[in-house]
């Protein structure tokens, strides 16, 4: 009894669920945004991966955008208006 886990009460569990992304998948999501943001003239230095949720099942990574000063925050803003601007136009 001690052996069993939580989930092993004689019934069957279903299928296990499918791997999430990786640690390269997620790398490359983080170096994609950093160039993004630099492309704007904007630093975020706490980007970065949330490694405690590779712990997860299923893992789900997850990238950390951490804390950043009203200056940049503003500036966030107003690339993302713009852009949302001139997808918003036929």
């Amino acid at each position: 009894m001690y052996g069993m886990q939580g989930h092993d009460l004689g019934r069957d569990p279903g299928p296990a669920p499918a791997p999430g992304p990786g640690a390269d998948d997620v790398e490359e999501c983080v170096s994609e945004l950093r160039d993004a943001l630099a492309a704007h003239g904007i630093t975020l230095p706490s980007v970065g991966i949330e490694l405690p949720a590779f712990a997860a099942r299923p893992r789900l990574p997850l990238v950390a955008l951490g804390n950043c000063n009203v200056d940049t925050a503003r500036r966030l803003a107003a690339v993302l208006r713009t852009a949302w601007r001139g997808e918003a136009q036929p």
